[in-house]
């Protein structure tokens, strides 16, 4: 199959950007991702760092696996104002693209015939670098991959195939001298152009097994989960609106939560409700912590009370943070 005919079969299934490239090992993902592992850049966040020996072969996912195709779809939505009492989500969890861009990649696997594996979010494949390798996108300072016309609003999928197609060639762009990302970060997670410092970086806080850190607290404001701060001052993003203008909105978009229903809900139901979420453990004080956080970053004297029935939680990870809250709160309101 010719690249021609790969892109046109992807634009018929909805998919925003397409590529293909040898089904070969990242030799130096690999060694990054030890490297980095290393120097403790990853935290204790598992995903495609946990066994590289594995997420950098996609030459052994599937037997005489020949192409690996990388597809990226946009996942951008405008945001509507911020309502009081309300926390802020990451975009990319607004509504659950990787579900669709799944789907449409399984009909491109059919399409294209011979035997064929995808693998969507999955921790068995580094799904930036076959992008990057195959031009869906290059690497930005920040680490997202950057595509052409959606910035690095999408999301990324692969689809590892028997099937012959012609390579697509890398994209010849970087970000040149651009350093916003880097000087918007309020923890310094980025300040080495190229590598995160999970240790440092908000959105990690968000999806942490932890305490998140108390210097980190005010800096997520009404977040949470996700981070997109290195996203909303990037270049590459602006514009996104009008290029996706007249397309109809995604299903289910779902931009901002209700503080006090994280707060007051049934805990179990809350889990099943955001699923598409990454919780650990899928354990839902986690998301709970993280309210408690925005109620005192955004809250006002009358939500003090909501952040006080947690002060005699018997789960101390909950009774720090409402105790954080409330200071918060009463320092903010006290001039």
């Amino acid at each position: 199959m010719t690249a021609a005919e790969l892109e046109e079969f992807a634009g018929d299934l909805g998919l925003d950007v397409v590529g293909a490239a040898p089904a070969e090992a990242y030799v130096e993902t690999e060694r990054a991702i030890h490297e980095r592992n290393a120097r403790g850049l990853f935290a204790d966040m598992r995903f495609t760092m946990a066994q590289p020996e594995i997420s950098c072969h996609p030459e052994a996912l599937l037997p005489d696996a020949r192409t690996v195709i990388s597809a990226a779809y946009c996942y951008y939505a405008p945001e509507p104002p911020l309502a009081p009492g309300d926390g802020r989500l990451a975009r990319y969890t607004w509504h659950d693209g990787y579900a669709l861009l799944r789907e449409r990649l399984d009909a491109l696997g059919r399409q294209l015939g011979g035997k064929y594996r995808v693998l969507v979010d999955a921790n068995q494949h580094v799904d930036r670098e076959a992008a990057a390798r195959s031009g869906v996108g290059f690497y930005g300072k920040n680490t997202m991959l950057i595509t052409r016309r959606h910035g690095s609003w999408v999301v990324l999928g692969t689809l590892v195939t028997t099937a012959e197609v012609e390579a697509t060639p890398p994209l010849d762009l970087d970000c040149g001298s651009c350093t916003l990302c880097i000087e918007a970060c309020p923890t310094g997670a980025l300040d080495e152009p190229g590598v995160v410092d999970s240790t440092k970086c908000l959105s990690y806080w968000t999806q942490a097994p932890a305490a998140i850190p108390s210097d980190y607290r005010e800096e997520l404001g009404a977040q949470v989960y996700g981070c997109d701060i290195c996203q909303d001052v990037c270049p590459w993003n602006r514009g996104v609106e009008k290029r996706r203008a007249g397309r109809p909105a995604p299903v289910g978009v779902q931009p901002h939560v209700r503080l006090a229903d994280w707060l007051r809900g049934d805990a179990s139901s809350l889990a099943e409700e955001y699923d598409r979420l990454y919780v650990p453990k899928n354990d839902p004080r986690y998301l709970r912590r993280n309210a408690l956080v925005a109620l005192g970053n955004t809250g006002g004297p009358e939500d003090v009370p909501l952040a006080e029935t947690f002060l005699d939680d018997e789960d101390e990870l909950l009774r720090e943070q409402a105790a954080w809250a409330v200071a918060r709160i009463e320092e903010r309101h006290a001039h």
